[in-house]
């Protein structure tokens, strides 16, 4: 298992996978962990996470260049992601008690009521393009609610892998709790199998959540999957075209355009379409490609050579079908696996780009007629996570975004997750939310308990 700069292409780390015995030493720790785990009081595992959070902040730039070293993001947002992680410990170490607290329900019974009680262990399957806050952001609610967790990271942040590790035993948490798991992907499916280990969460592509919901359904095992997206970015012949195109940069090539809750689709009304289009073309080209290291880059490498070549495979089909490169569209020589910040107009009905993701730096510029036409083209993908409306006119945003078959709908405002709000997708961008008291919830065994 290597990890490798992407920047300068040179190996930051290189492990060894665990073999079986290793594998079952360390299911068996989670396993005498999790009976005591659970029987702790709601109130100390709280006060393990605000702890976390404390040692998060306290390590903010060791675990940043962690992560641009490994996957080549921004120093900057590096240490925006450990930050966020450090909020989200924040908010469920305040709200965790209330929202897995019994609930009464009036029945005929003397007394009746529902309980919240851990399921048990739960296995995180987690990707490398915020490698700490999607760790966080299944394990913190999941820890908290009396799970333990299991963590199979990327194979190429193995450094970031360890660090979690490392953070949450020194916070205090009992050993097993946390684990993380430096196996291969073959080695996951007898992992999942596994009669200590209870449900799985993962994000990932829709190829691997297929794989991994199919091997957990048939040990019938609970499942989140939070997988691809391709987020509309609607701009309508309204909107306060400088706060679009501000907020439309960010949501496109934030994390070096590797997010799935990106804004990928540009989909303009034709009547401010150009007027847009110069703008955003005008901004994007601001970004500063270089060293992510550089506090002064807003753009740096992505994270392997093969998603680079195959972001640009898609770029190629557009251009052959009739796209118009707008900006960028060429993939660089030289050293590190950069790409530049690009805009593809004219997508329409059969290239790979209208209905694939592409993750990477690329934005796709769809021009439509009317609020309806902007409506059915956000709707024709086989994704659903997110989407934004841009417009002056809040109740038209908000008709608009109800009709959204996305899991999340935002108006004037780009995509994003909160630790205050439920967050995951529909249809094949996965099922199951994290995030928000639904997220505290979904790793949970919701049980009723009658007294008659």
């Amino acid at each position: 298992m290597r990890s490798i700069n992407p920047a300068s292409e040179e190996d930051v780390d290189v492990i060894n996978a665990w073999d079986g015995p290793a594998i079952e030493q360390a299911l068996e720790k989670t396993a005498l962990a999790a009976a005591a785990w659970a029987d702790l009081s709601i109130d100390r595992r709280t006060e393990l996470l605000g702890k976390l959070g404390d040692l998060l902040r306290r390590h903010r730039d060791e675990c940043a260049e962690l992560i641009t070293r490994e996957m080549g993001k921004c120093i900057a947002e590096a240490r925006t992601e450990i930050e966020k992680c450090a909020w989200l410990c924040d908010y469920y170490a305040d709200t965790a008690a209330q929202g897995l607290a019994d609930e009464v329900v009036h029945t005929d019974a003397r007394r009746s009521y529902v309980h919240y009680a851990p399921l048990g262990t739960v296995l995180g399957i987690m990707p490398w393009n915020f490698p700490f806050w999607q760790v966080i952001r299944f394990a913190a609610p999941a820890v908290t609610a009396g799970n333990t967790a299991l963590l199979k990271h990327a194979g190429n942040v193995p450094g970031c892998a360890r660090k979690l590790e490392s953070l949450f035993r020194g916070a205090g948490y009992p050993e097993g709790v946390f684990l993380h798991l430096p196996v291969e992907t073959e080695q996951v499916r007898a992992i999942i199998e596994d009669e200590r280990v209870h449900a799985v969460t993962l994000t990932g592509s829709e190829r691997a959540g297929s794989v991994v919901a199919a091997q957990a359904g048939r040990a019938l095992k609970k499942t989140v999957l939070e997988l691809g997206g391709s987020d509309a970015f609607i701009v309508l012949d309204d909107a306060d075209l400088a706060e679009a195109v501000q907020w439309g940069v960010k949501a496109r090539f934030q994390a070096n355009g590797q997010s799935c809750i990106a804004a990928k689709r540009f989909i303009l009304d034709e009547r401010i379409a150009d007027s847009f289009l110069e703008r955003f073309k005008a901004a994007a080209a601001e970004l500063r490609m270089g060293d992510p290291m550089d506090e002064a880059t807003t753009l740096g490498p992505m994270a392997r050579r093969d998603l680079r070549d195959e972001l640009h495979a898609q770029v190629e089909d557009a251009l052959a079908q009739g796209a118009e490169a707008v900006l960028g569209c060429e993939r660089p020589s030289g050293r590190g696996w950069y790409y530049p910040a690009s805009i593809l107009d004219g997508i329409r009905p059969g290239m790979r780009a209208w209905s694939e993701e592409l993750f990477g730096p690329v934005a796709t510029v769809i021009r439509v007629a009317n609020d309806q036409e902007a409506l059915a083209v956000a709707n024709d993908s086989p994704f659903g996570l997110g989407g934004s409306i841009w417009t002056r006119d809040l109740a038209r945003g908000e008709r608009l975004a109800l009709k959204l078959a996305s899991g999340g709908a935002y108006v004037n405002a780009m995509t994003k997750s909160d630790p205050r709000t439920p967050f995951g997708g529909i249809k094949r961008s996965g099922y199951g939310r994290e995030l928000g008291v639904f997220g505290l919830r979904e790793f949970v065994n919701i049980r009723t308990v009658w007294m008659a």
